[in-house]
């Protein structure tokens, strides 16, 4: 099918993708890597009377070190992030999760900051920003303003972006050393998922020393483990701990029952996933 009609801005620099949009009215898009707004401009489930490509701003692109963190741009693809040795070595969860998003021509296309933006609750990469505790550096007409990812997603396909803000970079602690798994179950490959746990640890002494957890698909924002968190600390990373640790998985959730799961097995699913995925990051 094709897009109803629409004007076509191209900026090359943030400040004229953040006038641009000012400018362009309430129903206005942002294009980044185009995975998520294409097929609905195609169906005509959106019809904006502008559309902002991002895509020829080279500042929203690259990771860097910066102090005791690392900074991703917004229009850094997937495939980069997968890629990047300082994801790798300070943010191996990024690499994890990414590696499990979609199939290689969607990693090769779409990107970082456009899938935290789109905040699909199904989406893989808002449970570990959320898990690691990511900030969200935002531009519009009256500067820049940092917001914390437990801030960011506020529901269903909703963020704290405002009408006429982007997305321009997000920036996530260093947690060199700690250990990474991200388990998710589908019906099919390269599905969306119907549950996802995003783990990473820090042992000591074949304890667990520090925990960060994030759930996908189990709200309609993403979901922080807290109650597995603090089971699993300061406890030895045996298989009975971790199982008892990892029944506290649903608490404080609220998915939304569909055609593939109801509450109950969601529910059991985030149990079941978030056992294995402590259990593969512990013995990584």
């Amino acid at each position: 099918m094709i897009p109803a009609a629409f004007d076509y801005v191209a900026p090359s620099t943030v400040d004229e993708a953040v006038q641009a949009l000012a400018g362009a009215g309430e129903d206005a898009k942002v294009l980044a890597g185009g995975q998520s707004l294409l097929p609905v401009l195609r169906m005509r489930l959106a019809a904006p009377s502008t559309i902002i490509d991002l895509g020829k701003i080279a500042e929203l692109r690259g990771i860097r070190e910066e102090g005791d963190g690392l900074v991703i741009g917004s229009m850094t693809t997937h495939y980069d992030v997968q890629r990047d040795h300082l994801i790798a070595e300070h943010a191996a969860l990024l690499a994890r999760v990414t590696d499990t998003v979609a199939d290689p021509q969607v990693r090769h296309r779409g990107t970082f900051g456009g899938s935290l933006a789109h905040a699909d609750p199904a989406g893989d990469l808002l449970a570990p920003a959320l898990a690691l505790d990511a900030e969200m550096v935002i531009a519009g007409m009256d500067g820049r303003r940092t917001v914390p990812a437990a801030e960011f997603f506020q529901d269903l396909f909703t963020t704290a972006l405002a009408a006429d803000e982007i997305l321009v970079e997000v920036r996530v602690p260093k947690y060199t050393g700690w250990r990474a798994h991200y388990e998710k179950f589908n019906r099919v490959a390269q599905a969306w998922s119907m549950v996802g746990v995003a783990v990473t640890v820090r042992t000591e002494g074949g304890a667990v020393a520090e925990a960060r957890i994030g759930l996908t698909n189990m709200a309609s924002t993403p979901v922080r483990a807290t109650a597995v968190e603090q089971a699993l600390v300061g406890q030895a990373a045996t298989a009975e701990n971790i199982r008892a640790a990892a029944a506290h998985a649903a608490e404080g959730t609220s998915p939304t029952p569909d055609s593939n799961a109801d509450v109950e097995f969601r529910q059991e699913l985030a149990r079941v996933l978030t056992g294995r995925a402590v259990t593969a990051a512990v013995t990584a």
